[in-house]
């Protein structure tokens, strides 16, 4: 489960899954719109924009994200990441898989001023 207030580098564990097909074009949490290839994720609580470490101990793959829809909605799930990041780190075809989630940083103000103005 994440921490309510992350600080850099603070690390926690969470069962993660992808979503890509079905949600292809539709808006995410931020006003985006959803692209299976991007390197994006979704969390219940994090602030929008912020950046994160996905780190896969069974490939020893990892890929920085940036959080930018909300979910997932399944009991268990602490992390949704594109299609594109589950199959780079080596679980699209599982569907699931325990990662280490580290906060790198919030939202640039630059990013969030010009989220408010599109």
């Amino acid at each position: 489960r994440a921490p309510l207030n992350p600080k850099p580098n603070e690390c926690w564990h969470a069962v993660a899954s992808w979503y890509g097909p079905n949600f292809e074009g539709q808006t995410t949490a931020d006003g985006a719109v959803f692209n299976m290839y991007a390197a994006t994720a979704a969390h219940r609580s994090l602030p929008l924009g912020s950046i994160v470490r996905v780190y896969n101990p069974e490939t020893g793959r990892s890929m920085v994200v940036t959080i930018n829809d909300r979910g997932p909605y399944v009991p268990g799930r602490g992390l949704d990441v594109s299609y594109e990041v589950a199959r780079l780190l080596g679980f699209a075809n599982k569907g699931i898989c325990r990662v280490q989630i580290q906060f790198l940083r919030l939202p640039e103000s630059s990013w969030l001023s010009t989220r408010a103005r599109n």
